[in-house]
């Protein structure tokens, strides 16, 4: 019998370091590098699985109020280790217009570098991380398996962030 190798798992960067940059394909095979989007806010979305019940749920409440984070001047890039293929027909059918970017290989290689992959089942655990407009992270949450994210935490942090780049720009 042989021993399972586990690979080092990274930890979740801490709020106030610069966010591990990457690149991974979209949902229709165009390269997205998270360092491209520096002068506005990103909010990386990891996510276990396309077509999951509470995964579904959580990235539909985004997309019927993706005006909060437009008007924050936030991205939404919402990862999975699925294929861009599988990214392709869950956009589609769940009217994503936002970003769904495959993290597919190496598997999960995006969700170590942000210590939320799951190496046990092989799925992005639920991790949010909102990074500002010079890619400092200013918010964290990771979630325990089959808990939801809540949607009121985004708006109030990016509130917050918009205040202080106003106060900035005097």
């Amino acid at each position: 019998m042989t021993a399972a190798v586990q690979e080092p798992q990274a930890s979740v960067p801490a709020v106030g370091s610069t966010a591990p940059d990457f690149e991974l394909v979209n949902q229709h095979g165009e390269p997205v590098r998270l360092s491209s989007f520096r002068g506005s806010n990103v909010v990386l979305v990891f996510y276990p699985f396309a077509f999951s019940g509470i995964c579904t749920g959580e990235l539909c409440e985004i997309r019927d109020n993706l005006a909060v984070f437009e008007d924050a001047n936030a991205t939404v890039l919402a990862i999975s280790v699925d294929s861009k293929f599988a990214l392709r027909a869950y956009a589609e059918q769940e009217g994503y217009s936002f970003e769904l970017l495959a993290d597919f290989w190496p598997h999960g290689g995006v969700a170590r570098d942000y210590g939320v992959f799951d190496g046990d089942s092989g799925m992005a655990r639920r991790g949010t991380f909102i990074i500002d407009a010079e890619g400092m992270i200013r918010y964290v949450v990771v979630n325990p398996r089959g808990q939801a994210r809540e949607l009121a935490e985004y708006r109030k942090v990016l509130r917050d962030l918009s205040i202080v780049n106003l106060a900035g720009r005097h």
